[in-house]
């Protein structure tokens, strides 16, 4: 069949898939059994994948705002890619999170559709680029964290969570070496690029002690062997990043964690001052045109 654009043949075969993700192409999780654990609460579940994946989902925004705009072409297609591995990581994940719910929602609907407040993405992930130092800063600390995650959420009792995880490890490791060697490489540098990346760390450090704070459903998962508890992973990602500062002659830096309010932060949907901003930029065109197909 031949077309004469390329967009007729885009759409030939979707006629009615939606423009967000790209609905309509070929799933690569098609061979995973999508069966709910019989021992899980179902709540629990969806939740968990929804925290995931909406970590996912808001760092994928983040990173993608630095496309056209990175320091150095090669740079540029690099945080593309990372940003576009993050993206499809919370394809999979609000894709459970959806069907796991049964309340009719897709990944669309999760994504574009929803409040801030029903966000539980954590806080680090909706934070202002800021310079590029303070960007790498931000994937340095999230990729240790998520690859030691997924590597033991790899061996989750949900078949699904299991193989995002596995197929995720490659790509977080990826992420995690990147992020690494700009660190060094600023860290290690001419006096202004080790200024920047030491201020760059500054900045992010206070969100570091939300990405080990278990919340209740985390526990519940974790207890049924379906999630992993997040403070079981800090003594791991504190050598990781402690080898790569002393690799870029950084100081691990003296700041108090991020307060909550009353013992909530964005596991529980509240959130900073620049998720508003993010999510009002993600979802406008989606809520404008809630009926458009392409």
């Amino acid at each position: 069949m031949s077309f004469d654009n390329a967009y007729e043949g885009l759409t030939a075969e979707h006629d009615d898939a939606r423009w967000a993700y790209g609905s309509g192409f070929h799933d690569e999780m098609s061979t995973v059994d999508r069966e709910i654990p019989s021992t899980v609460d179902r709540a629990d579940l969806a939740a968990y994948a929804l925290m995931l994946g909406d970590d996912a989902l808001i760092l994928s925004q983040r990173t993608a705002e630095w496309c056209s705009n990175g320091p150095e072409l090669e740079e540029d297609v690099a945080l593309a890619n990372i940003a576009l591995d993050l993206l499809g990581q919370a394809r999979l994940l609000l894709t459970r999170a959806g069907e796991v719910e049964g309340a009719g929602r897709d990944e669309d609907r999760l994504a574009y559709f929803r409040d801030e407040i029903d966000f539980r993405n954590v806080r680090l992930v909706e934070q202002d680029n800021g310079d590029f130092a303070q960007t790498i800063a931000r994937l340095l600390l999230f990729s240790s964290a998520r690859l030691a995650l997924f590597v033991r959420l790899s061996a989750s009792a949900d078949p699904v969570l299991a193989a995002v995880a596995a197929k995720g490890v490659k790509e977080l490791a990826y992420h995690r070496d990147h992020a690494a060697q700009w660190t060094v490489r600023l860290g290690d540098g001419t006096e202004e690029s080790h200024r920047r990346m030491q201020a760059g760390l500054d900045r992010v450090w206070p969100y570091l002690e939300e990405l080990f704070t278990a919340h209740p459903v985390e526990q519940r998962l974790a207890a049924a062997g379906v999630a992993v508890d997040p403070g079981e992973l800090r003594a791991e990602v504190d050598a990781v990043l402690d080898q790569v500062l002393t690799a870029a002659t950084l100081t691990r830096p003296d700041v108090a964690p991020m307060a909550t309010v009353s013992g909530r932060a964005g596991r529980d949907g509240v959130h900073s001052r620049p998720m508003g901003y993010l999510l009002a930029e993600l979802q406008h065109i989606a809520r404008s045109q809630p009926d458009a197909v392409w």
